[in-house]
């Protein structure tokens, strides 16, 4: 079993792998291409998107700058925009459903370290995949660590780190993240 399928499988992993170092190296090249492309050269940047992501749907859109590992982890659905500094390190999947919305400076972790120093020493690694739902709206700042499932239609407040799976319909804040309320009726604007 190669590196690169330990990886997508979940077990630990060597990242310092030649087959890794020289999958991050194109997707740093794309995203340093992403980030430098001048903000209004719409085409540009979606042939440069297509190129970096797995998969993504209509309307997506990301203001640089934007990081991530490989790309060809990350599934974006339709009407997604993010703000400044999206980090996604996707050695897992990272799947956002439709319809969300992220603010500045964000990040996505997959990839873990074990705890056990001679291990981690080593250069042995391992990824839990991220699962956002749709309608999700993340604030600024925010955290989502490996294996964590975001449910549809929540809100999670700016600042949090997510250490556990949020369910859905819910507003969610805090370090570590936990429930804060449902959402309701009551939380149309009028």
């Amino acid at each position: 079993m190669t590196e690169k399928e330990k990886q997508q499988a979940g077990e630990l992993y060597n990242g310092n792998d030649k087959e890794l170092i020289a999958d991050r190296a194109t997707a740093k090249k794309l995203c340093m291409e992403y980030n430098a492309i001048t903000y209004n050269d719409y085409q540009k940047k979606e042939r440069v998107l297509d190129r970096l992501l797995a998969l993504k749907g209509e309307n997506t859109w990301i203001e640089a700058n934007f990081f991530c590992d490989y790309g060809y982890n990350i599934i974006m659905g339709d009407n997604f925009y993010s703000n400044h500094n999206l980090v996604i390190l996707d050695c897992a999947d990272v799947v956002f459903g439709d319809n969300v919305f992220i603010g500045p400076n964000c990040g996505f972790y997959t990839a873990s370290h074990p705890i056990d120093a001679e291990q981690r020493n080593s250069g042995l690694e391992y990824a839990k995949p991220i699962k956002i739902g749709s309608n999700v709206w993340i604030g600024g700042n925010v955290c989502v660590m490996p294996g964590v499932t975001i449910g549809d239609n929540t809100v999670i407040g700016g600042g949090s780190v997510v250490t556990k799976d949020i369910p859905s319909g819910v507003v969610a804040a805090g370090n570590p993240c936990k429930v804060i309320r449902p959402i309701t009726e009551e939380d149309k604007m009028k």
